[in-house]
C-alpha cells in the first residue's frame, strides 16, 4: 500500500493542459517476490534454515513502477499477468494499492505468474526464479485486441518519460516510438553474458537521454579502469551518464552543459538490497522531470535507495514522501551530524511538509493478504 503524502506532486507548477496524462511509462516482467530476511548465513545443503522475517510483494518491473508511483509520478505499466492467484494479487496490489495505470497490461489465461524467492543475508541476496515466457499479447484482462490495434507494447502511451532496460543485440521498437512522441528515455542495463561489452550492441542507447549503469558495467563497456572516467566516456554517447558507485554513492556527467556531480552514499544498515537500483532510477527520474540541479537529483536518488534497503522486498521497500519527510525530520535531531552533509539535503525543506508520522514507518503488510472477517 502506498504511503505517500496526499497532495505532494513533484511536478507541481510544471504541468500544462497539453501535457500527457502519463508521467512515466515502463514495461517488463512482473514477478511474485517471496523474500526471506534475517538469515545469519547462506543456506547449507542438506539442512533447513529458518528466517526471522519474510514478505511477499510484486517484483521485477513492479519494483520500479511502485517506486515511481510512490514519488507521485503518474505511472503506466505494460506487463503480462497470470490468471492465477499470484497474478490477481500482483494486479490488485499495483492498480488498487499503488494507483499504477495498468490499461496497457493484460491477463494471460492459463499462464502462471513468474516467481522469485530471494534470501537476504550478509548485506547481499541470493535469488531463485521460475517462470515461462508469456504467450502472445492480448488486451487488458485477456480480451483480444481490436482489429488494427498495434501489438503490445509497440505503441506506448504519450508520456513525459519512459524507463527501458537495455540488453546487447536486442531492440525494443516501443523505445524509438516513445522517443519520437516526446518521452525522455532513461535506461539501465544488466550483466553482458556474451562477454563482449560492446556499446554498439545496445541499439536503443541512441534514443536515451540518460544511461544509468553501475560502476562495473560502465567500466567494462568503456574499457576504462575508473568509474568516473567511464562516466565521461559514456557522456560522449548519451546526453547524461550516471554511474552508481555502490557504497561510494554516484557520479554523473551532463554532456549538454559539461557539468559533473558526485554525491556520497548515505551510510545505513542494509536489511535487503532487493530493488535498490530500481528505486535509485525512480528517484533520479523524479528529480530530472522536476528540473532539479544535477547534484540534487543524485542526492535524492541515493536517499531513496538508502531508505529502501532498510526494509525487505523490492516494491514493499520503495519509499514514499511520508518516509522521506520522516527521515529528514529525524536526521536533523540526531547529535554529531555533519552540517555540510545535512546541507546537501536542504533542498528537501521546500518540498516536504512537517512529517505527520514518526520515524521509522511500516510501509506495507508483507503477505499476499488476510481474509476479511465474516
Amino acid at each position: 500500500m502506498s504511503t505517500d503524502i496526499p497532495g505532494i506532486d513533484p511536478l507541481d507548477g510544471l504541468r500544462a493542459p497539453q501535457d500527457p496524462d502519463c508521467d512515466v511509462f515502463l514495461t517488463g516482467t512482473v514477478f511474485l517476490d517471496i523474500i526471506f530476511t534475517g538469515l545469519d548465513s547462506a543456506p547449507v545443503r542438506g539442512t533447513e534454515s529458518w528466517a526471522r522475517g519474510m514478505g511477499s510483494s510484486p517484483g521485477g518491473v513492479a519494483n520500479m513502477a511502485t517506486a515511481l508511483a510512490r514519488l507521485g509520478l503518474h505511472t503506466s505499466l505494460a506487463a503480462a499477468f497470470g490468471d492465477d492467484h499470484y497474478g490477481e494479487y500482483c494486479w490488485d496490489a499495483l492498480e488498487q494499492g499503488e494507483g499504477i495505470d495498468l490499461s496497457m497490461s493484460h491477463t494471460v489465461p492459463g499462464w502462471h505468474s513468474p516467481v522469485t524467492v530471494s534470501m537476504a543475508y550478509e548485506g547481499e541476496r541470493t535469488m531463485v526464479s521460475h517462470g515461462h515466457e508469456a504467450p502472445g499479447p492480448e488486451g487488458a484482462h485477456g480480451a483480444a485486441l481490436p482489429a488494427g490495434e498495434p501489438c503490445f507494447p509497440r505503441c506506448p502511451p504519450r508520456a513525459r518519460a519512459a524507463v527501458a532496460s537495455l540488453a546487447p543485440g536486442r531492440t525494443e521498437p516501443w523505445v524509438a516510438t516513445a522517443a519520437r512522441n516526446g518521452a525522455r528515455i532513461f535506461a539501465d542495463t544488466g550483466w553482458d553474458d556474451t562477454g563482449r561489452w560492446d556499446l554498439d550492441a545496445l541499439a536503443d542507447l541512441e534514443h536515451c537521454q540518460a544511461f544509468l549503469p553501475n560502476a562495473e558495467e560502465a567500466m567494462r563497456y568503456t574499457r576504462t579502469d575508473c568509474p568516473r572516467a567511464a562516466a565521461h566516456a559514456l557522456a560522449e554517447r548519451v546526453p547524461l551518464a550516471v554511474v552508481t558507485l555502490g557504497a561510494e554513492g554516484a557520479y554523473a556527467v551532463d554532456s549538454a552543459t559539461g557539468e559533473s556531480a558526485e554525491v556520497p552514499a548515505i551510510e545505513v544498515e542494509a536489511l535487503d538490497p532487493t530493488g535498490a537500483g530500481d528505486v535509485f532510477v525512480a528517484g533520479f527520474v523524479t528529480g530530472t522531470l522536476a528540473g532539479w540541479p544535477l547534484a540534487d537529483r543524485l542526492a535524492f536518488a541515493g536517499l531513496t535507495a538508502a531508505l529502501s534497503v532498510q526494509e525487505f522486498g523490492g516494491s514493499l521497500s520503495a519509499p514514499g514522501w511520508a518516509e522521506i519527510a520522516a527521515w529528514w525530520q529525524q536526521i536533523r535531531t540526531l547529535a554529531d551530524q555533519d552540517p555540510a552533509a545535512l546541507q546537501r539535503y536542504a533542498f528537501l525543506e521546500e518540498l516536504l511538509p512537517a512529517a505527520a508520522r514518526p520515524w521509522p514507518l511500516r510501509r506495507a503488510v508483507p503477505t499476499i493478504g488476510f481474509r476479511r472477517p465474516a
